[in-house]
């Protein structure tokens, strides 16, 4: 079935970002298309952002490609080399292994929303720029360390 029926794939709040973090993730929600497809070798996820939320905390990725487009809204995407209004049609895009810490945040009085498609490496390594923060995956789990690799705790 090539066409998702998107009011089947369910809808995903929050985040799973151990606290204070996964509390600031108020307001953003995704549904995971490619994963509702039976998609393997890379994620798609439709995100969306009410008034005030934000994508994730500012992130790079050491070994996946990332794409996004915006599809509604305006959002603001916040990187290492400032900020940039987008609106739907505009795209973005982040190679693995390049330090430029990234998210999009709506400071707008309306919902928007953006189609994010990355590689789906199961030993990635995701750090945060602005916190003491990293993710590390192993296949089946992700696992969320200070930078010093020292543990954090897991989210509610």
């Amino acid at each position: 079935m090539p066409v998702i029926d998107q009011k089947s794939v369910p809808l995903q709040t929050g985040s799973s970002y151990p606290e204070p973090y996964n509390r600031q993730m108020v307001g953003r929600s995704s549904k995971w298309l490619g994963k509702a497809a039976g998609l393997t070798q890379f994620g798609a996820n439709l995100v969306i952002l009410a008034p005030g939320a934000m994508s994730s905390q500012r992130h790079w990725h050491l070994r996946e490609d990332e794409f996004l487009v915006m599809t509604k809204g305006e959002l603001v995407l916040v990187e290492d080399q400032g900020e940039t209004v987008m609106r739907p049609g505009d795209c973005a895009a982040f190679p693995a292994g390049v330090p430029n810490g990234h998210h999009l945040v709506n400071r707008s009085d309306a919902e928007a929303q953006f189609v994010v498609v990355g590689s789906d490496y199961p030993n990635e390594v995701c750090t945060y720029s602005d916190i003491d923060m990293m993710v590390t995956g192993n296949g089946d789990a992700s696992h969320f360390t200070h930078k010093d690799g020292s543990p954090m705790p897991k989210a509610d």
